[in-house]
This record gives structure tokens, C-alpha cells and sequence, in this order.
């Protein structure tokens, strides 16, 4: 299984930092400095739609563990044993409610929004489960007793 951001996402965010630079366009003048802030803040979203089309997919699971992406594109797997909790953890503040897929690795925590995983963290977490039971009951058929 794999969850990956929405398409949209890097789209929108290629598409804010064109708008940064027209803006600038229309505005900046000759003025170096208002260049110089929208050529960083431009930059900026830039290097984050980048990360989207580096690493799309966010989370994969399959039997033997997860892989996260981590840092900028990198990957790290995780293998279930090393999985302490898998949990949404959900807050409210200012109105506005957040859920987060959350994935306690001991060493490590590792969030995921909606956005990450162009699906409901509660499905997520309700499909990693299931993939989780899932691996531990085969690895409990193949020891056998001792």
C-alpha cells in the first residue's frame, strides 16, 4: 500500500511561486530589495513544490514495515517490530480541526496530514493496522512453537 500527496499540491505551489515573481514584476520596480524578498520567497516555494515532485509518496506499508520519506526526499523503513503506536491524533484550535497520522517509532515520531496522504488519516491508520495484525500473525505461523 502507498499513500502519496494530492497532485494538486505541487501544481498550486509551482503556480504561488510564479505569482511571486509576477507580483514582483508588477510592483518591485527597480528596487533590489523587493527583488531580492520575492526572489527568495519564490525560491522558497519552489524548493517546496520540488520535495512534492521528488517524493510523492509519503508512506508505503507492506508486510515486512513501513517507509517514510525523511528529510528532504530521503526514505527510511521501518520494520513493524520497530513500531511502538499508530494513532490520529486530532486537535481543535481557533476553530479550525487538524488530524495527523501518527507513527511513534521510539528514536522517532513521524506526522502525516491529509495533504500527505491524499487519504483520511483514520483510514490510514485503520489500514496500517490491519496490515500490521496482519504481519505479526504471519510471522507467528512461520516460528511455529519451539
Amino acid at each position: 500500500m502507498q499513500w502519496r500527496i494530492k497532485p494538486v499540491l505541487p501544481v498550486t505551489k509551482l503556480m504561488g511561486a510564479v505569482a511571486i515573481m509576477v507580483l514582483a514584476a508588477a510592483f518591485a520596480g527597480a528596487d533590489p530589495i523587493r527583488w531580492g524578498i520575492a526572489g527568495v520567497a519564490a525560491a522558497g516555494v519552489f524548493l517546496w513544490a520540488l520535495r512534492d515532485l521528488l517524493a510523492p509518496i509519503r508512506l508505503a506499508a507492506d508486510p515486512s514495515g513501513v517507509t517514510v520519506v525523511t528529510g528532504f526526499a530521503g526514505r527510511r523503513h521501518l520494520p513493524w517490530t520497530a513500531i511502538e503506536r499508530v494513532r490520529v491524533d486530532r486537535r481543535t484550535h481557533r476553530g479550525l480541526r487538524t488530524e495527523m497520522l501518527e507513527l511513534d517509532a521510539g528514536d522517532a515520531i513521524y506526522l502525516f496530514s491529509t495533504n500527505d496522504l491524499g487519504a483520511q488519516p483514520e483510514e490510514v491508520a485503520a489500514t496500517l493496522s490491519d496490515l500490521r495484525a496482519t504481519a505479526v500473525s504471519l510471522d507467528e505461523n512461520q516460528v511455529g512453537p519451539a
